[in-house]
């Protein structure tokens, strides 16, 4: 009837080690994204940015006027 020698030190750091490796596992979960994952919402922010801007006005180019500028008159037909 012989028991299993364990040192006390090691055992403890160990179970430190596994207590870490088990919270690293649930964040990977939680927060982990694959590089796709993180391209894809890159690429939908950069064109949900261009669309918002291309409904911007235009402003007056000499910087004091902040109304928007008026379109152009159509040209007289000969």
């Amino acid at each position: 009837m012989s028991a299993e020698i364990i040192n006390l030190r090691q055992a403890r750091k160990q179970r430190a080690r596994d207590e870490k490796a088990k919270e690293a596992a649930e964040n990977r979960s939680r927060f982990g994204r694959s590089k796709a994952e993180r391209a894809l919402e890159k690429q939908s922010l950069a064109r949900a940015e261009k669309v918002l801007d291309g409904h911007l006005l235009k402003l007056a180019s000499d910087g004091q006027d902040t109304q928007p500028l008026e379109p152009p008159a159509p040209k007289p037909l000969r």
